[in-house]
């Protein structure tokens, strides 16, 4: 296996980030340093975990609890203060007790980096308060969203906050994270034209699109891939069924001989026959929800490109087999491998570890600096910039290794599990079934179901943990319910664009769901823990 790239980046992952934005010979750092200084660490903590490196998680946990703080005058991003800071710090609290650090009492309920977290999150509120709901792109971590800030935000950067902010409200019990979240993704649907597909770039004073080019790629990307990991984290079927329809639009208009185009969003034609690098998460999220063939077709399509370069150009011309002027480059992006995993997961099929050992090889051979592993700034040449993305740290390294590790934690399959105490009664977790989010940092599902205030879902816990021990041998009642209940039927006609629709289906929840929401249809008991997140099934 290529582990010789792999295993020294769990130190790589915590010293490198301290050169960056380092105090100056009198000892200051400006506030935009120290926030890519925090920026970083956070991005690349749970990886440290992953990779086995506990006591450097330890380490960088310390680091931030003392050197952390959000009240600074920087115009941040607000998507990727989201997907990285929020994101990280969610799933690396999440993780602390496997980590060894000393949890409080009530965790995973409370915590110091769940109230950073909570912190965080809190700064970004701010840029919801739009007349659509749709939030601005930036916002100042100290005074809010600022004057003149631009009204136009890509798609991307409005739908994709339910995997974080529904966590948040989840374990901090405060629903405004998970509510706003809800409505920004509500809006986008509405605003979908007649042939099913969105835009790349929204107004969200108006609601109306700036630029109507529609594709899986940037700008839109992980906004599908949230509709299809929120369903599957909250087990909300109106969001998978958001995104089949959004399925079958995307294959009658830009699917082309298994490559995706972009195309204008009112009529279809194509508007740019270009593949985008970003657009390689496409295979994996096919894989979740079991769509395989189609999956491995698209893969090999761009596995092909890699072989041609040695990395995927940022834009690749489908039509003249080469790159796109000006747009050469390799920043060390993650989103194939992030397929190659999942597929891997799904099929075993050893094309897929081809792949991580020629990403491994390129990477060491092409991109790999006395200090890191810098951005390949042009793959015709391999010319080098003086830069390395946190998303490598982050992302890259995690799904490589992880490609590599089949006995990794994260890909528990139920067989084993942590008992865990909270003022809500007794949880399990660290069963499997982790959701990344698009910054690969793994939550997991479980969680969500440990700090509710609602007294039936201490019950369904409770019951869960008596079924187990065998106190309770014949549960006929949960039996019969989830042969009943389908996985994911998708809503009928007129169902799913209407926020009212959408109140009065939560207002209902507690009294219409009465099949436990820690149950997973159809699977063994062993496997059964893992809970509906598990995506991947072991042939064993």
């Amino acid at each position: 296996m290529p582990f010789r790239l792999l295993f020294p980046l769990g130190l790589l992952c915590a010293l490198l980030p301290l050169h960056h934005g380092a105090p100056g010979p009198d000892g200051s750092v400006p506030d935009s340093a120290h926030y890519s200084f925090s920026l970083t660490l956070i991005d690349a903590l749970d990886t440290l975990l992953i990779l086995g490196n506990v006591s450097e998680f330890q380490r960088v946990v310390e680091v931030l609890q003392d050197n952390v703080d959000f009240d600074i005058d920087v115009n941040a991003s607000v998507f990727e203060t989201n997907i990285r800071v929020v994101g990280g710090l969610l799933s690396a609290h999440l993780l602390s007790r496997k980590a060894g650090v000393e949890v409080e009492a009530g965790w995973p309920c409370s915590g110091p980096l769940l109230r950073m977290a909570e912190e965080a999150a809190r700064k970004l509120l701010p840029a919801f308060q739009t007349p659509t709901g749709m939030p601005y792109g930036t916002v100042n971590l100290l005074h809010g969203v600022n004057p003149g800030e631009t009204p136009v935000t890509c798609t991307a950067g409005i739908g994709t906050f339910i995997v974080e902010f529904a966590t948040l409200s989840s374990l901090t019990g405060d629903p405004v994270f998970e509510d706003v979240a809800r409505v920004a993704l509500t809006r986008l649907w509405e605003s979908r034209s007649d042939i099913g597909l969105v835009g790349n770039h929204i107004d969200v004073l108006t609601g109306k699109w700036v630029a109507q080019d529609a594709g899986i790629g940037a700008g839109v990307d992980s906004y599908f891939e949230y509709l299809v990991k929120g369903a599957i984290l909250l087990q909300d079927r109106k969001l998978m069924a958001m995104f089949l329809e959004y399925n079958k639009a995307i294959r009658n208009y830009t699917r082309f001989d298994d490559w995706y185009l972009w195309v204008q969003m009112y009529k279809g034609t194509v508007s740019m026959p270009v593949f985008q690098s970003l657009e390689a998460y496409w295979p994996g999220l096919q894989s979740l929800i079991g769509d395989i063939d189609n999956a491995m077709r698209t893969f090999l399509n761009y596995y092909t490109v890699w072989k041609q370069f040695g990395g995927l150009p940022e834009f690749y011309n489908i039509p003249q087999g080469y790159t796109v002027e000006k747009r050469e480059g390799y920043p060390l992006r993650p989103e194939l491998i992030e397929s190659a995993m999942y597929l891997y997961r799904a099929t075993g099929d050893p094309t897929l570890l081809e792949l991580g050992r020629d990403a491994v090889e390129s990477i060491e051979k092409i991109s790999k600096v006395e200090c890191g592993f810098a951005t390949i700034k042009d793959l015709r040449d391999h010319k080098l910039d003086n830069r390395m993305e946190s998303f490598f740290l982050a992302e890259t390294v995690k799904y490589l290794y992880l490609l590599f590790d089949p006995t990794n934690f994260i890909h528990n399959n139920g067989s084993t599990f942590d008992a865990v105490i909270t003022p809500y009664g007794e949880c399990i977790l660290g069963a499997g079934g982790y959701i990344f989010n698009t910054e690969a940092h793994p939550i997991d599902p479980a969680a969500l179901h440990c700090c509710w205030r609602l007294k039936e879902e201490q019950w369904e816990v409770e019951d869960l943990m008596r079924e187990f021990y065998s106190l309770k041998r014949n549960r006929s009642r949960f039996q019969k319910k989830r042969m009943s209940s389908g996985l994911w039927e998708p809503a009928g006609p007129g169902t799913l664009s209407s926020p009212e629709n959408h109140d009065q289906a939560r207002e209902k929840k507690a009294s219409k769901q009465k099949i436990s929401l820690l149950s997973c249809p159809s699977q063994p008991f062993t496997s059964k823990l893992a809970l509906l997140g598990q995506v991947f099934l072991d042939s064993s």
